[in-house]
């Protein structure tokens, strides 16, 4: 480039340097701004919930089983069990072990010359995005009904972990990625196996993300409630469930039917039900960041 080209390039460079300089302050503050609307919104919202149902934060609410005729009494304790065994038995029969072993085989054996491990990959990222009452009528068709399992805790377990595989995928996929090669290379350069390193160094590597992932995954889980209003999650339920094959519900079906009541006694339940089910959800992020932040490897 000749001194003269050089000359007349370098005021357009100037301006374009100092437009960023302008325009970046004004992106910071939209961010923050946009930030900030969002916090206030979650934290009006937590502040009415909290303050509504704080009347019925008390042990009456898990100790005692759900009334229609007396509020004073009634509880969610059959809702509360109910939750934790659906996501329980989501995360320990199908999530976890399917979803990691599938994030190895993609990202250790696969080979992405192959066209079926393309499709894989192309509908695991497709079912990520699909809307959850699409699983809760894939549910009722083929589990409840085609496996002959019916509208039981095991149907709505086997239908929430269809619904969070992807998500429990992705992220072990994304954990074990970030496994440095030379951590594979001097394993196998030591003379062992391929599954042997695997399972002695990648695989504990990557719990930390594994775990986090998983975690995530089955908080979005515990608050589904489309799903399991086609797979019988009934409102009204006065016992807890004994086996995979009882009947349930859960704390976002017990929700919506205290919600829908007249009385304003229910509304108040509800509130503090939210109350409930938020807290849970809370706990299991601070486990997932505690999990993350504690063995978590630099590399």
């Amino acid at each position: 480039m000749s001194a003269v080209e050089a000359e007349l390039e370098r005021p357009v460079e100037h301006g374009l340097e100092g437009r960023r300089r302008l325009l970046e302050p004004v992106f910071r503050i939209a961010l923050f701004t946009s930030l900030a609307i969002a916090v206030a919104f979650l934290a009006v919202l937590l502040a009415y919930v909290l303050h509504e149902g704080w009347g019925r934060l008390d042990s009456r609410l898990w100790t005692n089983f759900p009334s229609k005729l007396h509020p004073e009494r009634a509880g969610a304790q059959s809702a509360i069990i109910g939750t934790v065994y659906v996501v329980g038995l989501t995360g320990l029969f199908v999530a976890c072990p399917i979803g990691v072993m599938t994030a190895l085989y993609l990202e250790e054996y696969a080979r992405r010359d192959r066209w079926y491990n393309r499709l894989i990959e192309l509908n695991i990222q497709n079912l990520a995005a699909v809307p959850s009452i699409v699983y809760g009528i894939l549910g009722l068709g083929i589990i409840a009904r085609g496996l002959g399992f019916g509208r039981t805790l095991l149907a709505a377990s086997l239908t929430l972990s269809l619904l969070v595989l992807p998500v429990v995928i992705i992220a072990a996929r994304e954990a074990v990625r970030a496994v440095p090669g030379s951590i594979r290379q001097g394993s196998l350069a030591l003379g062992a196996t391929q599954w042997q390193t695997i399972w002695r160094q990648v695989l504990p590597a990557a719990v930390p993300g594994i775990a986090t992932g998983v975690i995530l995954a089955l908080s979005r889980a515990i608050g589904e409630a489309a799903p399991l209003l086609l797979l019988g999650a009934v409102a009204h339920i006065t016992f807890n469930p004994e086996s995979v094959n009882d009947a349930y519900t859960v704390l976002p079906i017990q929700i919506f039917n205290w919600v829908k009541q007249p009385e304003a006694e229910f509304h108040t339940l509800a509130s503090a039900a939210i109350v409930v089910l938020l807290a849970i959800l809370l706990t299991m992020n601070s486990v997932a960041v505690w999990l993350r932040n504690r063995f978590e490897k630099r590399w």
